[in-house]
């Protein structure tokens, strides 16, 4: 009981490096191009796991060199890997646009990721047992969420959702959910409540609560994080850090604030945790390369 299993998505990032961000029908130069190893899933797994943490990965890829590219990228990251299941289809690709002040937009093409469907999950249902959390992403098919979240409530084993891409998530599906994670964006799509300001973030979070929801984490990017469940609320200032490449910013919270928060119980020292993983990855470009060790969070300057 004492691994993290992460379903969920797993792509080759195709990352355009640009001064601004085209408007539509605009043109622009590129002043770079890389493809980098990412999907949620898989980037919130090499979080995990280069914190030191046992994860192991549900999810497919296609039989293509993208596929064998990004297993290749989890496996040094120290990801458990032999559940992931290659089909004859094309790897999820996200095509990513990245402007000079770290700004992004992206496209998101799910390929195999959409493969990942119940009969899959039952097939490999029992490896749950071992596991303490299991972290999912809107990047997988919504049935397959729902039918995982089922199978961990007769297991007992906690439940963390990224609800990115977000959509509404009805009153029974909330109810299964120990603790959501979005960012203030996506807060205000499943909530269906404008969410501009810090007293936004508050009763949008409300209204999801009450809806059967346990416990949310609300990243504010530079503005840092909202937590709330039933009894608590309190907001958590960020670590300043210069941005070079927000992508897989919350991804790095998330792999970094269940990593303690296994270790601890700690909801204090693990939204800590996971801010620090995410200021040091937003100083670098890329999802997966972006993400620091254990050794690195622990020697980085964050300024007291």
């Amino acid at each position: 009981m004492d691994r993290i299993i992460v379903a969920g998505s797993i792509n080759m990032d195709l990352v355009i490096e640009t001064d601004e961000i085209p408007a539509i029908g605009e043109t622009v130069a590129g002043k770079a191009f890389s493809t980098i190893p990412g999907g949620k899933g898989a980037n919130q797994a090499v979080a995990i796991a280069k914190q030191g943490g046992d994860c192991i990965f549900l999810g497919k890829v296609g039989n293509d060199d993208f596929g064998a590219n990004v297993l290749k990228s989890m496996q040094d990251a120290g990801i458990n890997t032999d559940l992931i299941k290659i089909e004859n289809e094309s790897t999820g690709v996200s095509i990513i646009n990245v402007d000079k002040t770290g700004a992004n937009n992206i496209v998101y093409i799910a390929g195999a990721n959409n493969l990942v469907d119940e009969n899959y999950i039952d097939q490999n249902k029992d490896i749950l047992d071992s596991a303490k959390y299991i972290v999912m992403q809107n990047e997988l098919p919504e049935k397959t969420i729902e039918h995982i979240l089922k199978i961990c409530k007769d297991k007992k084993i906690k439940t963390i959702l990224n609800p990115a891409p977000a959509r509404m998530i009805e009153k029974d599906m909330l109810e299964l959910i120990d603790i959501l994670i979005p960012n203030e964006h996506e807060l205000s799509r499943i909530s269906g409540h404008k969410v501009e300001n810090d007293e936004d973030v508050r009763k949008a979070s409300e209204k999801l609560l009450a809806g059967g929801l346990k416990e949310i984490v609300v990243t504010l990017g530079e503005r840092g994080v909202f937590y709330k469940n039933k009894d608590e609320e309190k907001f958590y200032d960020s670590y300043k850090a210069k941005v070079v490449d927000t992508t897989a910013a919350g991804d790095s919270f998330i792999g970094g604030f269940v990593n303690v928060l296994m270790q601890t119980n700690d909801i204090d020292k693990s939204i800590d945790f996971g801010q620090r993983v995410a200021a040091i990855a937003i100083g670098k470009v890329g999802a997966q390369t972006s993400i620091p060790t254990k050794e690195e969070v622990k020697e980085f300057d964050f300024g007291g």
